[in-house]
This record gives structure tokens, C-alpha cells and sequence, in this order.
């Protein structure tokens, strides 16, 4: 049974509580950790299965079908570690659901909340944030993806998208794209895009180290409605920011659920793997290891929650916070997890352990929504702006 024990900090109210121990229940009877033949039938499955458990319910508002009144980090963080501690896929279809449809949850009229949260909430739609460019990953300024007002009202979006999150099987993208009010950040728009809209298409699928769907994605004068403008024109950089915010930490948190599940599968191999007249925990070098391994997660864990809380219960911007729980989560999961394969030694790096799997699972997080570097960054720049 998984340590439950930091839901006793006071970051959190008996709802957390509830949440994190039914969702376990959940994990343990409908997922495990194999990695299947087909990514996209499965994600499809996990879609469905998810939705039918409720749980996509907390990645929408209330007025829309979903579990609170507002985003709240705390209990994405929780559904995030726990799906990520059984099931890396299960982990990224949920957050995939949450960030697709995040800034619409932020900042979309009355009318797009309506035609796209609910189905969000109940699986219906799977949803995708198109932020990446082959030109322009961390830097998000140089965006060279254009969409261009028309007479009447419309839009004309062409460019390219690249390494996108469900590309190929999402129901709709949410695009950042130059609309030219200003250079760099501040002439950047956002967009509804459905995925059936003609000019949009899937150029390329891209197969990374831990199976999941992704795709270079490419507009050819797709036309946009004046409706499809997600938010204020111009503001794009700001609400895909504002996004990131919230979602930033919950990947940190998904770092803890691969860490944690890695921790529990290296201390079941020392309590009884065979070594000398005893077992590898008897071993110094291994309980050092050990002690390592948790020192990087218990800390991790703080600052997730923390920055959590602080938006939640607090109602700040935490965009030090975030990045500070984004940072030390997946570097520090990193480090957990190769101990782990270094603790199972030559099973550790077999294909098909849960340990291989999670090391090729955990090298994402620390690039994508904002590469560790960019976070040393974020950090120093909030920390020199108010010292």
C-alpha cells in the first residue's frame, strides 16, 4: 500500500484526503504498468476510463461539469502523483486533458467553455495545448506560427507546431500564434483550433523514448472564425503563461509518483535480493542510496505542495514557486530513479522492468512545459526582481 502519510500536512483538507485514497483504490484495480502495443488505443481507453472514475471531473471548473469551482492545483498535483506512481500514460492522458483545456477553463468566452469543458470532462473530447515550434521550443517569443485577421473577421493560421502532446488523436488543438500587435511576446494570440478543420495536418508522428503520441502538425491557411480567438488578442504569451502556472507544478508532482513508485520497487529488491550472508539492505552503500533517494522526494514534496497551496489557499502568483517545484521534482526524480537502476543493477536496465521504464518515463519532464534550464531562469529572475 502506498505511504499516504504526507496527506497529515496541512496543506490540505479532508477533500484531498478522500480524493488521494479513492483514487488509489482506483489505480490499484484499473491500472498497471505495462506499456501497450497500440499508444493511441490506449490513451483513447485511458480517456474513457478516466472519465468514467470522475477524475477527469478535476481538470475542468464546476460550472462545466467538473469537481470544484476552480482549477485546483492541490488536487491535480494529488491525481498526478498517484497515476503517475501506477501508470506514466494514464499520468500524461490526464494532464494532457488539464493543459488542453486549461486556458480555455482561464480565459475562453462563456460559449467556448460550453462547446468544450463539459466534453472534456467526460472524455468525449481529448484535448491538446500547441505551444512548441521546430524553431522555437523554450522560446516561446520567437513563435513564427501566423495567424492573420481577414476582412471578415476570420483568421488565416499557417505555420508549424512540433513535438504536441496527442497530436494525431486530439479532438482539438489550443494554438499560440503570431497575430503582430508588437514583436516578440506581445503580438501573440491564442486560438481554438477543431482538428478537422481543412489545412490542418498531421505531418509527422514523432516516437520518443517512453511511448506516448506525438506530432509535428502543420496549418495551411486554415480559416479560424472571429470565435475561435481563445482570450484577449495579444495576450497569448500572458495566458499561455498563466497556464503553465498552474500546470507546472502538477509536473513536478508526476515526477514524485515515477519517484515514489521507483523508491518502492528499490526497497522491496534490497529487503530481499541476496547478498553475503544477508540481503542488499544490510549493505551500506545501499541504505546510503536509500536515504538519498527519500531526502530527494520528501523535498520535492514540500515544495510541490507548497506552490500548490500558495495559489489555491493563498490566491498568489506562484511562478517562483512553481518553477522552484517543477526543478528540484524532476531532477530529483531523475536521481532517484537511476539508484533505483543501479540498486537492480543488470534487471535495472532490462526492457520491460518497471525501473527501465520509469527512466525513460521521468527524462521528459525535466524539458518539456519549461526545460530546467528555463526554470534556473524563472527563479533568478523573480528572485533579482524582488530581492
Amino acid at each position: 500500500m502506498a505511504d499516504l502519510s504526507y496527506l497529515d500536512w496541512p496543506f490540505f483538507d479532508d477533500s484531498h484526503r478522500a480524493l488521494a485514497e479513492g483514487l488509489e483504490a482506483w489505480c490499484v484495480a484499473e491500472l498497471d504498468h505495462h506499456e501497450p502495443d497500440d499508444v493511441d488505443a490506449a490513451c483513447r481507453e485511458l480517456v474513457r476510463k478516466l472519465a468514467d472514475g470522475g477524475w477527469l471531473r478535476f481538470a475542468v471548473p464546476s460550472a462545466f461539469g467538473g469537481a470544484r469551482e476552480a482549477l485546483d492545483v492541490r488536487s491535480l498535483a494529488i491525481i498526478r502523483e498517484t497515476l503517475g506512481r501506477h501508470s506514466g500514460l494514464a499520468d500524461f492522458v490526464f494532464a494532457m486533458q488539464g493543459l488542453g483545456s486549461g486556458t480555455i477553463s482561464l480565459f475562453g468566452t462563456p460559449e467556448q467553455q460550453a462547446a468544450y469543458l463539459p466534453a472534456v470532462a467526460a472524455g468525449e473530447k481529448i484535448a491538446a495545448f500547441a505551444l512548441t515550434e521546430p524553431d522555437s521550443g523554450s522560446d516561446v517569443a520567437a513563435i513564427a506560427t501566423s495567424a492573420e485577421e481577414q476582412a471578415d473577421g476570420s483568421y488565416l493560421l499557417n505555420g508549424a507546431k512540433t513535438y504536441i502532446s496527442n497530436g494525431g488523436i486530439a479532438d482539438y488543438y489550443v494554438v499560440f500564434a503570431r497575430t503582430g500587435e508588437a514583436p516578440g511576446a506581445r503580438g501573440l494570440s491564442a486560438f481554438i483550433v477543431d482538428a478537422d478543420a481543412p489545412g490542418l495536418e498531421i505531418a509527422e508522428r514523432i516516437r520518443v523514448i517512453a511511448p506516448h503520441p506525438l506530432a509535428r502538425i502543420v496549418f495551411n491557411n486554415v480559416r479560424l472564425p472571429a470565435g475561435a480567438l481563445l482570450g484577449e488578442r495579444g495576450k497569448g504569451f500572458g495566458h499561455a503563461m498563466a497556464t503553465l502556472d498552474i500546470f507546472r507544478t502538477t509536473v513536478g508532482a508526476a515526477a514524485m509518483g515515477f519517484a515514489k513508485r521507483a523508491l518502492e520497487e528499490a526497497t522491496r529488491r534490497a529487503l530481499t535480493r541476496k547478498h553475503g550472508a544477508g540481503t542488499l539492505s544490510d549493505n551500506a552503500v545501499v541504505q546510503a542510496q536509500l536515504a538519498e533517494m527519500i531526502l530527494d522526494i520528501e523535498t520535492a514534496s514540500l515544495l510541490i505542495y507548497r506552490a500548490a497551496w500558495l495559489r489555491d489557499v493563498a490566491g498568489k502568483r506562484n511562478t517562483k514557486e512553481a518553477a522552484l517545484a517543477k526543478l528540484h521534482a524532476t531532477e530529483g526524480a531523475q536521481r532517484v530513479i537511476d539508484q533505483a537502476v543501479q540498486i537492480f543493477g543488470g534487471e535495472g536496465v532490462t526492457h520491460g522492468s518497471v525501473v527501465e521504464a520509469l527512466y525513460r518515463e521521468v527524462r521528459a519532464l525535466r524539458i518539456y512545459e519549461g526545460a530546467s534550464e528555463v526554470q534556473r531562469l524563472v527563479i533568478a529572475r523573480q528572485h533579482l526582481a524582488n530581492p
